[in-house]
């Protein structure tokens, strides 16, 4: 199997330098952090869409006007935890898989480079619609305009991250991969990216539910025909909504991924994800359908039910990297033995330039022959061809015409196609030059 890999993939050589940390503990960082990471990402997304949603709804509604008010409140503080929080796991997938990120990162480099204005475009748009929001309190329309294009931006970046995480995972594709849009035809990644937003309604819709929740939050003060258990129930669905499709589109994922990453291990941490999802959402049904004063009885079960599930998810989402690019690292293991080995033996084997003295006579023109070595040794040997021609081939040409030599010294041209157009060496004296040429006139052929 590696050597029908190696025939059909391209195996860079690995960068052979020591690991800052032992491996499992960047593995343990790595999955930990992106968990974190995810669910700020998850809220800034599940956020904006639902603050879009109520803002549209809003304009024959002024409590659901008021709704997206509330939830937009949020979303720059989950996006400034969301970058933070980021920084662990891309320096911790960067230094676990750096061969491969970077291939990665190269086939898409012009969309992976365009996230920063994007980013940037959208952070700078959710300011905009959270801080003129009650100056465009009379231009809803505008102000739903700047939070929709705050919308699409959001949605847009992180299937960047998606498609570059994604086409890391595929050696096999680098040979045909011909950019962003390439890798985005990967029959996985449009499976993967529904999952990710389904992920992103549901952890916001638990979010909403608390924060409303809250006994601290004057909910009266703000809202006028909506209920509290309104707001909330309807958050909740939101969560069983999301969690439902992540159970149809879960399998989609699967089946659009290629065989070689997966194992018993990788079944198990999924279907153990599976089975402790499903309590949750059976509470989440029953808080829904039962007496409006229960509806939040269970919410901490169901919180850390969904959180197990998560990491669950996180950890088999590892796992499929780990035995997908196995037989890869194989091949770069060996390449990058191979390549070790070679440099080391060139350094104990160092090549031995060809020393251009070879006649004791020569010991008279003792000035040229350390010009010669200054400025021409880099280039010219005495009898074999290095990047020029050998010096005993010049003493044919130039044997009878010391002073021609001396003026292609100054000032070459190019003679032959063979060897490429030689450097002038105006900055040598004119003594200099008198020396230069009768050292290498002196040589024997």
């Amino acid at each position: 199997m590696l050597r029908l890999l190696q025939v059909s993939t391209p195996v860079p050589r690995d960068i052979p330098l020591d690991l800052p940390l032992p491996e499992w503990l960047l593995i343990v960082l790595l999955v930990v952090s992106f968990l974190l990471h995810i669910i700020f990402v998850n809220l800034m997304l599940g956020s904006t869409i639902l603050t879009l949603w109520c803002q549209i709804k809003g304009l024959k509604d002024q409590d659901y006007h008021q709704l997206a008010h509330e939830i937009s409140r949020t979303i720059t503080v989950n996006k400034s935890l969301a970058v933070v929080l980021g920084v662990a796991p891309l320096l911790s997938i960067s230094t676990l898989y750096a061969t491969h990120f970077y291939s990665a990162t190269s086939l898409t480099g012009g969309m992976w480079i365009a996230v920063i204005p994007l980013v940037t475009i959208a952070f700078l748009l959710t300011y905009l619609n959270k801080y003129t929001w009650n100056i465009l309190d009379k231009n809803k329309p505008l102000s739903i305009a700047i939070n929709a294009a705050a919308t699409a931006l959001f949605l847009f970046i992180p299937l960047i991250f998606l498609v570059n995480v994604n086409l890391m995972l595929f050696p096999e594709k680098w040979g045909t991969v011909k950019g962003f849009f390439s890798a985005l035809l990967l029959p996985n990644v449009l499976p993967r990216y529904l999952h990710f937003v389904a992920a992103s309604m549901a952890v916001t819709g638990l979010f909403i539910f608390w924060y409303i929740g809250r006994k601290n939050y004057p909910f009266e003060t703000y809202f006028v025909r909506l209920t509290r258990y309104e707001v909330r129930k309807n958050a909740y669905s939101l969560t069983l909504a999301a969690s439902v499709a992540q159970f149809i589109i879960g399998p989609l994922v699967m089946m659009t991924l290629p065989t070689k990453g997966f194992d018993w291990r990788l079944v198990l941490v999924i279907l153990s994800g599976a089975a402790i999802a499903l309590p949750a959402m059976w509470r989440i049904w029953k808080a829904i359908t039962g007496h409006p004063d229960e509806i939040g009885r269970h919410f901490g079960m169901v919180v850390i039910a969904l959180g197990i599930t998560v990491v669950f998810m996180g950890s088999g989402r590892h796992v499929y990297r780990a035995n997908a690019l196995k037989p890869h690292q194989k091949l770069m293991a060996l390449k990058t033995a191979e390549f070790q080995r070679l440099s080391r033996e060139a350094r104990e084997n160092p090549v031995v330039e060809e020393e251009p003295v070879s006649n004791s006579s020569l010991s008279v023109n003792a000035k040229g022959a350390t010009i010669f070595k200054q400025n021409c040794s880099s280039c010219h040997q005495e009898k074999t061809k290095l990047v020029g021609p050998p010096m005993t081939e010049m003493k044919t040409i130039y044997a009878n015409d010391k002073n021609g030599l001396k003026s292609w010294i100054k000032s070459p041209g190019k003679k032959r196609s063979g060897y490429p157009q030689m450097p002038g060496f105006s900055q040598l004296s004119d003594e200099d030059r008198e020396e230069l040429a009768n050292y290498i006139l002196m040589i024997n052929k």
